[in-house]
């Protein structure tokens, strides 16, 4: 069963590393060593759980509801703009920068943040539970369930090597312009993703 899980694996791998809003707040974690575990268990653990529900067959129930996913591209698009606005507003105000580059951040909002940025995505529904659920469809029996656990192994390797491979570029970020940048260019991923949501529905 190793090649389908493989296939999953390199599948998986494609979908999740891009430059997105979820990949961009773990990033910003593992950059400031804040609750850099929990978080990026918290996301593979919500992959595994969405590709689980997509090779079960979630994805032809989710299919015949548009207005849920209609839903929930409204709700995570505003959020992306809020979150985009705070991000803009450390980048532009110093003492919003030096507040965010020190001290511990509150795990209940990280964690709040990090759920949203996952369930509030219907990118994500549309990656793992449609996409990745019709592609298991392909095989049978023990190979799909090797096919959807090479999905969220990749899941995991993903967060996880992303969470703690940010702190590489600590040196960098050892200046606060860095850290300026970084948000600006948080700040307007945020809002692009979100406004690509909206056109989504026109």
């Amino acid at each position: 069963m190793l090649g389908p899980f493989i296939s999953g694996f390199l599948l998986g791998g494609s979908l999740i590393v891009a430059i997105g809003a979820q990949n961009a707040f773990i990033l910003r974690q593992g950059l400031l060593r804040q609750h850099v575990f929990v978080l990026c268990l918290v996301c593979a653990l919500s992959d595994a759980v969405l590709i689980a529900a997509g090779v079960g067959g979630l994805g032809m129930l989710v299919a015949r509801f548009p207005l849920l996913l209609t839903a929930v591209t409204i709700g995570g698009a505003l959020f992306l703009f809020a979150y985009a606005l705070l991000a803009l507003r450390r980048a532009l105000d110093p003492r919003a920068l030096e507040a965010a580059r020190g001290g511990e951040a509150n795990l209940g909002v990280a964690l709040a943040a990090c759920l949203a940025f996952t369930f509030l995505n219907p990118h994500v529904y549309l990656d793992t539970v449609l996409l990745i659920g019709s592609i298991s469809a392909t095989h049978e029996g023990v190979a799909r369930i090797a096919f959807g656990a090479g999905a969220a192994a990749a899941s995991f390797v993903w967060f996880f090597g992303l969470g703690y491979g940010a702190r590489l570029l600590q040196p960098l970020f050892a200046r606060p312009s860095a850290w300026r940048i970084l948000d600006l260019v948080i700040a307007a991923v945020m809002a692009a993703i979100g406004i690509s949501l909206l056109r989504g529905l026109a």
